[in-house]
């Protein structure tokens, strides 16, 4: 009976400190509000966009939930959208 605790005992502790190894190792998703600084058109992104002549303002992704919206029409927030580029003018510009 001491025997069956001792390797119960042991193989939950394994367990937990192989969970404690994964969790660690695990980085955070990261996602951004991207708007073009001209334009103010704004999309969520995955990465921080870059473009040759384009400055774009980066912002963290809840930064989107905090705006107000009464009579703010600097923004126009557009739909995600695949692969690199970039809104302008509200047409998704590949590069």
């Amino acid at each position: 009976m001491n025997a069956l605790k001792a390797a119960l005992s042991t193989t939950a502790i394994a367990m937990l400190m192989g969970t404690g190894a994964l969790v660690a190792t695990v980085a955070p998703a990261s996602a951004y509000v991207a708007c073009n600084h001209g334009g103010g058109d704004c999309w969520h992104t995955e990465t921080r966009p870059r473009a040759p002549g384009v400055t774009f303002d980066v912002h963290p992704d809840d930064w989107y939930f905090h705006q107000t919206w009464t009579g703010n029409n600097d923004y126009h927030y557009r739909d995600y959208h695949e692969g690199r580029g970039y809104y302008r003018g509200g047409i998704w510009i590949t590069l």
